[in-house]
């Protein structure tokens, strides 16, 4: 089975940098830019194993995002990332990571929630 991951983020070159790195190593990757193409993938019936997310983004941030990921998807696991103070850590439903984040940071983070219960 393949591990589907879908990416979320406004800065298209750092989201096709980011899926031309997980696609490298063996995951299917889908990209979206706002929200609303995010739910578009959520929605297409295919499972999503993992939602890494920018927590800024143009609509809904990503905290929002991740709760509408849960309602369609139970299990998946999330992955945020920001270049900002986050005050609101609380509302994290997973481990949160600081822009920029280095290759090896990203894939040990994605591995380590993939494997989590």
């Amino acid at each position: 089975m393949s591990v589907r991951i879908l990416v979320v983020e406004d800065d298209e070159t750092l989201r096709r940098t980011t899926a031309e790195l997980l696609t490298g190593v063996g995951y299917v990757v889908e990209q979206a830019s706002d929200y609303r193409n995010a739910l578009s993938v959520l929605e297409d019936g295919r499972d999503v194993v993992l939602l890494l997310t920018d927590l800024v983004l143009p609509g809904v941030n990503g905290f929002a995002l991740g709760r509408m990921a849960r309602m369609r998807h139970r299990r998946i696991k999330i992955v945020y990332m920001t270049a900002y103070d986050t005050p609101a850590m609380h509302e994290a439903s997973g481990p949160l990571l600081r822009k920029p984040v280095g290759s090896q940071e990203l894939l040990t983070t994605i591995g380590a929630a993939l494997s989590a219960g």
